[in-house]
């Protein structure tokens, strides 16, 4: 399969835990956020003005510098009817797009069986980060999860050649006879070989990248130059997929949001230099998103499960601003008294990045039609 970068890219990063959206853009001249919020505040003087009712949380200011450079669309009050305040159930709608029954296949995995329906390319889809995200799960759909791209590959542990080569021969031959035997079988082969080509591949990335951009020395930071050194080795990736955990902050958000936020912008600023510093970054868009936001009120210490939350497009095809509504904070307006409402559904946004910036039909991947943004100049 030729490998290139010419082809459109999608990053999705998730923030696991619920992210507090009225901290991260912050109504920092609406009175009923200073009524709501009597210990988690982001006060007028701090914040980093987006408009004169907008302002971005101050450890956000290298995504303001990408906002301020029209890279950054800020899609408002994501969310779907009744949503769930349990992570499980929450994290799972958002991966499947079923909001009302289990299902057990992933959007992202969904959409990489439309780029590569012949499964010509193990690498089509690689998630960088341990386990495998439920969004990329999509039965007999080939995709590769990278903890470590430095160390990756198969019993890395063994540190005799001969040894190594010895065991590797043997994993192989576990494989090969499985096939032809039968559906379940020739799965398992089919997997097994597949983690064999993956491994042998990816050993091409580390290998292939140089810069100078100094990424921030935090799981986030690593995480995004793994994504960015697997993406410009052109290995055919179409899908990378990434996270960062800590946002359930029921106590202790004071320290520990900012952090958070901080490390997240840095790492965003410097894989989008280094997309620069590489002449890369116009085929490669960056979704950031969070299962919930957080209720209107703290509690005194942290931010307990909302809904209303938001989400972030990123890259330099997109038409940087303010997408959707912010949710009302009239508190006629809230939602059971304690939340934000939606204003957007979240399967709208995954069809805008499907359809308008990978070109599939998103209708059979999200369960339907939903309304759509326009955040691309394309």
């Amino acid at each position: 399969m030729a490998t290139n970068l010419r082809q459109r890219v999608m990053v999705v990063v998730q923030l696991t835990g619920g992210n507090d959206f009225m901290n991260t853009v912050v109504p920092y001249t609406n009175g009923h956020y200073y009524d709501s919020r009597k210990t988690l505040v982001v006060h007028p003087h701090e914040a980093i003005p987006i408009d004169d009712t907008l302002a971005f949380h101050p450890q956000f200011a290298p995504l303001k510098e990408l906002y301020d450079k029209g890279k950054v669309a800020v899609v408002q009050g994501i969310g779907y009817p009744n949503s769930s305040r349990s992570h499980f159930r929450a994290m799972d709608i958002w991966h499947t797009c079923e909001p009302t029954k289990i299902s057990n296949e992933g959007w992202v995995g969904k959409a990489i069986r439309e780029l590569d329906p012949d499964h010509e390319n193990v690498l089509t889809g690689v998630n960088i980060g341990r386990g495998l995200p439920r969004a990329m799960v999509v039965p007999g759909v080939p995709v590769t999860s990278v903890s470590d791209l430095d160390n990756y590959g198969l019993l890395t542990g063994i540190s005799d050649v001969q040894q190594r080569e010895h065991a590797l021969a043997t994993f192989k031959r576990i494989y090969t006879p499985a096939i032809g035997t039968g559906p379940v079988m020739d799965y398992l082969a089919q997997t097994g070989n597949n983690v064999l080509l993956g491994a042998d591949r990816l050993k091409e990335a580390p290998a292939r990248y140089s810069s100078t951009v100094q990424y921030p020395d935090t799981q986030i930071g690593k995480n995004l130059r793994d994504v960015a050194r697997v993406y410009l080795a052109g290995l055919g990736t179409r899908i990378l997929y990434t996270s960062q955990g800590g946002y359930d902050t029921h106590a202790n958000q004071g320290p520990s949001h900012p952090k958070l936020l901080g490390e997240l912008a840095q790492a965003i600023g410097a894989f989008y230099a280094d997309l620069e510093e590489h002449n890369a970054a116009d085929d490669i868009v960056m979704l950031v998103f969070t299962e919930f936001g957080r209720r209107i009120k703290d509690n005194g210490s942290g931010t307990d499960h909302g809904s209303g939350g938001g989400a972030f497009i990123i890259g330099s095809r997109v038409n940087g601003g303010l997408y959707a509504e912010y949710p009302s904070l009239e508190p006629s307006q809230w939602l059971n008294g304690e939340d934000l409402r939606h204003t957007i559904d979240f399967r709208g946004v995954y069809a805008t990045l499907l359809e308008q910036w990978l070109g599939l039909d998103a209708t059979p991947i999200v369960g339907g039609t939903f309304e759509q943004i326009h955040p691309f100049a394309i």
